[in-house]
């Protein structure tokens, strides 16, 4: 022990100077160790945590945050059965019949439309639809600030008047609504969706069968799937036909009992099927091509009584699909992949129990010694 420069020996029980004998030596490495011990058991450690893991709403993440989702996947997983399903029956059954008696390139064409069919589901399921991110406390207090000057102030039991801006997009007034749970007013043509909980920028509609919200980063590829999913329907169900006027053919006209089930259980699913995807396909065309949303459609935004014409339309309908499949591809504002660094004091359990007997030294020492 230590006593105002001088040290207590504590085998010959005499009070030193200084001691050099190797009981004394070693107490003061033990209690040294001790105390490093125990500042080591509370640190100040600098969590790493991805943006992703953060962001209000109800989407789902993977791949650490490279893949979006709603939270809501079971129909999703519901046109990947069917889809591959039905394809790999048709890969399985028809195509090496078809191959022999017609061409080779049937079978080739038909797993290049599959790919392309998967690819644009896949790319329309995983990516970011355009969602916008929400305002920040101070952000959200400053618009606060902004609105409440300019409506002044609402006498008790009088309602507020509603949360508006007004913009002139091609000479025409457009009105951006605020919206509550954001915090935000949002851009011309966003809307918030109830179901992941989030407001997307061209929002067209929430579609279950992908998962995913459909707008203004994804609603291209969603157009392509739709597209090559109708054409790979009415292929898969054309050479159904085919492969069973065939066999009926070489058979003497005996199709009921030469038929094999696994192609009447395709062309049951492709003639359901084909009436809604084709229909869904050539409802998107019309709207392309008047450089319109689902949204805007169903709310009748620019077919209203006041017949106000659509500000973003080039009247011209090749414009307007060159717009909509053809235009640049626009980056995601969320950066969720994007790095936060939270400090965090916490003692190591493991560490504090295990040197708590041999040196008892207090939380509040061990700051003390670091500041």
């Amino acid at each position: 022990m230590q006593y105002k420069g001088f040290l207590f020996c504590a085998r010959s029980k005499e009070i030193k100077y200084s001691c050099s004998c190797q009981w004394c030596i070693y107490n003061q490495i033990k209690q040294s160790a001790c105390t490093f011990a125990a500042m080591s058991a509370v640190m100040i450690t600098r969590k790493v945590t991805r943006k992703w893991e953060k962001l209000p709403g109800k989407n789902t993440f993977c791949c650490d945050g490279r893949v979006m989702m709603a939270r809501q996947k079971g129909v999703f997983y519901l046109t990947l059965f069917l889809i591959i399903g039905t394809c790999s029956l048709f890969f399985a059954f028809e195509c090496p019949y078809l191959a022999v008696h017609l061409s080779p390139a049937i079978p080739v064409f038909a797993v290049l439309l599959f790919v392309f069919v998967m690819a644009m589901l896949l790319r329309t399921s995983f990516s970011d639809p355009g969602v916008l991110p929400r305002a920040l406390p101070e952000e959200a207090n400053f618009i606060e600030m902004e609105i409440e000057a300019a409506n002044g102030n609402v006498l008790a039991g009088q309602r507020p008047p509603p949360r508006i801006k007004n913009v002139q997009i091609n000479n025409q007034i457009v009105k951006l609504k605020y919206c509550y749970t954001c915090k935000i007013f949002r851009p011309p043509r966003a809307s918030h969706c109830s179901i992941c909980d989030n407001c997307v920028d061209r929002f067209d509609h929430h579609c279950p069968w992908v998962g995913n919200c459909v707008g203004k980063r994804n609603y291209r590829y969603f157009y392509l799937f739709t597209l090559s999913l109708s054409l790979l329907t009415i292929y898969i169900f054309a050479f159904d036909i085919v492969h069973v006027v065939l066999r009926s053919v070489d058979s003497g006209f005996h199709v009921v009992s030469l038929t094999p089930h696994c192609t009447v259980l395709e062309v049951l699913v492709c003639f359901f099927t084909l009436w809604s995807v084709v229909g869904l396909t050539g409802f998107h065309t019309y709207l392309i091509s008047l450089n319109q949303t689902t949204n805007e459609d169903i709310k009748g935004s620019w077919s209203g009584k006041n017949r106000v014409q659509n500000p973003y339309s080039h009247k011209n309908i090749i414009e307007n699909c060159c717009e909509v499949l053809c235009g640049p591809t626009y980056p995601s504002v969320l950066d969720r992949r994007g790095v936060m660094l939270e400090d965090s004091t916490s003692p190591n359990p493991s560490d504090a129990s295990t040197h708590k007997s041999s040196n008892p030294v207090s939380q509040t020492t061990v700051r003390q010694h670091f500041l």
